[in-house]
């Protein structure tokens, strides 16, 4: 039988409030998983057009390297999904959630990559612009998701951690309502859509916008970010548009 907590005994440990495990269970399962399962058919959309069109990448059908860049996300999907009756010992279900993350950031590299040295490559000439377009697209598009499921994964401990939490102490991000708490409406916290929308802005403006990364890791992940989307907008987008004029 548990041992009841003494008077003044301040390591007694605070069972969590079921509503707001709901609420970040809710949050993970109608939010998350549908933003990751989303980039994923993305992905998938890619690589089956690139095959019906026969686009080459680096003179080869690489139509289904696009599948392989997928992977990750149907796994974080099935993570979202799946791993919600685990949100009260969340500790395990973070770390796979940061792997797959990691992952999905390792193969989005490979896939930008791999377009990058095509135009760079004497392959380049068999590259329309409709396949820069269509790819490079794509690919930002499953950056921002990326990133954006990372920046939510990352600040004040993950959803759980600040579904749990009294008021939001040492965040990651420092959101316009961290700062003037009098723009902040009731009960207000960060969710998905504002970590997207700051992954959205940090793609294609290069840099912070409305939120400021604090620490570390978090100014890490908008560098690398920021770089994939330079990398994707400045030479891929632009050698499409180079080709269609």
């Amino acid at each position: 039988m548990a041992e009841a907590a003494q008077p003044g005994d301040t390591t007694a440990p605070v069972p969590p409030d079921p509503q707001r495990l709901r609420a970040a269970a809710k949050e993970t399962r109608d939010d998350a998983a549908p933003i990751a399962l989303g980039a994923a058919i993305a992905l998938i959309a890619l690589a089956l057009v690139s095959r019906h069109a026969q686009w080459q990448l680096l003179g080869h059908p690489l139509w289904w390297i696009w599948l392989v860049v997928a992977t990750p996300y149907l796994c974080l999907t099935a993570l979202l999904l799946f791993g919600l009756k685990r949100l009260v010992h969340h500790d395990r279900r973070r770390e796979v959630a940061v792997g797959l993350l990691g992952l999905v950031w390792a193969f989005n590299v490979v896939g930008v990559g791999v377009l990058v040295t095509s135009l760079i490559a004497n392959s380049a000439l068999q590259i329309s612009g409709r396949q820069l377009l269509f790819s490079g697209g794509t690919v930002l598009i499953s950056n921002t998701v990326a990133f954006g499921l990372a920046f939510w994964e990352l600040d004040n401990g993950g959803p759980v951690s600040r579904a749990l939490a009294e008021a939001r102490h040492k965040p990651d991000f420092q959101f316009p309502q961290d700062e003037n708490p009098k723009l902040a409406r009731d009960g207000w916290s960060p969710r998905l859509w504002d970590y997207l929308y700051l992954s959205l802005t940090n793609a294609t403006a290069f840099s912070p916008t409305d939120a400021m990364p604090l620490t570390r890791p978090a100014k890490a992940l908008m560098a690398a970010e920021s770089t994939l989307s330079a990398l994707t907008v400045l030479l891929v987008t632009a050698r499409a548009i180079n080709i269609l004029n």
